[in-house]
């Protein structure tokens, strides 16, 4: 097992050594001392949710137009949710570049040329003439918008430890999910007055006012003596380190599979709300922004009640437990087994299950950030890659059973659901921590 310092968080990786770089340039906001680091102020707790937005903003805008694309290029349902499965591949796969970058050259320059490709990438998407070229630039904005993901999360982890660190996950999911809320508003009003290339149009205008702000507000975080001085093998080195940590790959795991549930549901739900029940995009945009503010609310009452009250391992249980029980709900109402049910209860166990991510998303990535402190941006891009990853490989199976019908939709969100529990049962072993506590305590 690697060596841990005495607070309980991983230990530099053997054989890692830091720069001896001079501070950075005066334009650069400097590190925040130690003392200060927990009042950063809330224009970089702003900042820090607008890069978390960032991904429900590239996929949840683009929603309401899945049924236009389709037809306006001329491709299938399964061919057009390619599109998401491009830009989730691409944010999981950004990460595992962006992440070891920012522990080695600290977390401003990566993020900022990240942000700069994201608005190129989503510039070109706006002017796709085929379904393929859609698909490439997808990718890469993906690759790009992973560099937001993944260095606030490294952030969050140079400002903050323990409970504290759980809080302010929670907090930046009440930020970050102002996002999913708007996101598809926005993006059923933009076709009220355009066709689908406006959505990436107002995308890019985004993608420029968030670099602006980022440039001119959030300030380096990672000293210069805390910097990992090693090209790719040592990233790679560092990265198999926290994976050889049972616990840690665990949680990560966990999250993922999890993950993968909401994406099953934000990949589905277009073609289950408007192809099968007959919602207009208004309406769907407006049930899924209904799905966001439970998700915002449920995330508050983690952070602000249940964090510190009651342990983070309880909460994440209760999490999986009800994201379940709402996959199995849906599964047996999509298969027909209460009979012909409307929309009202299909939409009602949606909200179930995704507001229940607010009691897994923040906790899974809190209880695995504890375990690394030295490496804090390869631990965020291995728990982001994962969600992405996982995330992206169901998505296309969502539409296997073509657009008449939301049976594959449910057995995806139900599948990864158990896989979720099973991770965390088998590989975080819950029990055992509350056993080692009693006994340290007796």
């Amino acid at each position: 097992m690697p060596e841990r310092d005495q607070d309980g968080t991983r230990a530099p990786v053997p054989g890692t050594t830091v720069t001896e770089e001079s501070a950075t340039a005066a334009a650069v906001p400097p590190v925040p001392p130690p003392a200060a680091r927990r009042s950063v102020g809330l224009l970089v707790t702003l900042v820090l949710g607008g890069l978390t937005a960032v991904p429900p903003l590239s996929m949840d805008m683009y929603l309401p137009a899945l049924p236009e694309v389709t037809d306006a290029l001329h491709a299938s349902a399964a061919t057009v949710q390619l599109t998401l499965t491009a830009c989730l591949a691409g944010m999981a796969l950004g990460q595992l570049v962006v992440g070891p970058m920012s522990d080695k050259w600290g977390r401003r320059r990566p993020l900022i040329a990240g942000l700069l490709v994201y608005i190129l990438a989503t510039a070109v998407c706006a002017l796709a003439p085929t379904v393929e070229l859609l698909v490439a630039f997808r990718l890469l904005q993906g690759l790009a918008g992973a560099a937001g993901i993944v260095i606030a999360r490294a952030v969050v982890r140079d400002l903050y430890d323990g409970v504290d660190m759980a809080r302010f996950f929670s907090t930046l999911m009440l930020i970050s999910g102002v996002a999913p809320i708007v996101a598809p508003l926005i993006g059923g009003q933009v076709l009220r007055i355009t066709d689908w290339r406006g959505v990436f149009h107002v995308l890019t205008v985004i993608g420029i006012v968030l670099t602006a702000v980022v440039w001119r507000l959030l300030p380096e975080t990672l000293a210069p003596a805390q910097r990992h001085d090693g090209g790719t093998f040592e990233a790679l080195r560092t990265m198999r380190a926290l994976l050889a940590d049972r616990v840690f790959t665990g949680y990560m795991l966990t999250g993922g599979f999890a993950c993968a549930a909401l994406f099953a549901y934000i990949s589905a739900s277009p073609f289950v709300i408007q192809e099968i029940y007959g919602a207009s995009p208004q309406t769907y945009s407006i049930l899924f922004g209904v799905n966001s503010v439970g998700l915002v609310i449920v995330g508050q009452v983690n952070g602000k009640i249940l964090v510190g009250r009651v342990g983070l391992d309880k909460v994440l249980a209760v999490g999986l437990a009800v994201i379940t029980v709402a996959s199995a709900a849906l599964l047996l109402m999509s298969a027909g087994v209460f009979g012909e049910v409307g929309l009202v209860p299909i939409a009602a166990g949606l909200f179930v299950l995704m507001s229940a991510m607010s009691l897994c998303m923040p906790n899974t990535n809190a209880l695995a950030l504890m375990r690394t402190r030295h490496s804090a941006g390869s631990a965020s891009a291995l728990l982001g890659t994962s969600s992405f990853l996982v995330g992206a490989l169901a998505t296309p199976l969502v539409g296997i059973a073509g657009e008449h019908t939301a049976v594959p939709m449910a057995v995806v969100q139900l599948v990864c659901s158990l896989v979720a529990v099973g991770c965390f049962m088998a590989l975080c072993r819950p029990w055992r921590k509350q056993a080692e506590a009693k006994g340290a305590g007796s």
